[in-house]
């Protein structure tokens, strides 16, 4: 049984919030000119700002144009199966801007930050395609890894975030604790350590 055929508790209501609030595209229109800002004013912003086109708006107009077409049941696309035509369009779009930032000489924080994001899409995309892992937690534990690279340690202190949105997607039924701490892993290390070496 599913969370959404029952009646929601204050748990469940806490849980859509946070799993609806720091979303993967919030998480990277919030990280984005955050890093691009405070590296490199607001040429950074600008560039961050094309970023987030290619890596959340983008792929946020497909996927509710797939809702739309009755393709997609949801915007957290909760059917694994379908999240394999959805990845790929996701891995397309920030290779797009990737080339772009790359060939235009863009902040070297910033392209490096997209090349992380791709890099975190390929395992997600092969593990997907036998077990549903959790992209929230991935893109979370990415992004707080990457700004600790990129601007210091004491953004590690925003890592119990990922836990609680791990949390509350395992209170809504879309993972398994498992699925949560994989997806966690899987960001940390591809995201991290991609960003390291291409910054």
């Amino acid at each position: 049984m599913t969370e959404s055929a029952t009646a929601p508790t204050s748990r469940t209501i806490w849980a859509r919030r946070v799993t609806d609030g720091v979303e993967p595209k919030n998480v990277i229109i919030a990280m984005l000119p955050l890093l691009g800002g405070l590296r490199y004013g607001w040429k950074g912003v600008a560039w961050a700002a094309f970023a987030a086109l290619f890596a959340a708006v983008i792929p946020t107009l497909f996927i509710q144009r797939g809702i739309r077409k009755g393709t997609l049941e949801d915007r957290h696309v909760g059917h694994r199966q379908r999240r394999l035509t959805v990845i790929p369009f996701i891995m397309g779009s920030v290779a797009t801007s990737f080339a772009v930032m790359l060939r235009l000489d863009a902040p070297a924080d910033l392209t490096a930050m997209v090349a992380a994001m791709f890099a975190s899409l390929i395992p997600i995309l092969v593990i997907t395609v036998w077990w549903k892992v959790s992209v929230h937690t991935a893109v979370a534990s990415g992004a707080v890894i990457c700004l600790a690279i990129a601007l210091g340690p004491w953004w590690l202190l925003l890592y119990p975030l990922v836990a609680v949105i791990g949390w509350s997607r395992v209170v809504l039924r879309d993972h398994t604790t498992a699925q949560t701490i994989v997806g966690a892993m899987v960001g940390a290390l591809t995201a991290g350590l991609t960003f390291w070496l291409a910054r």
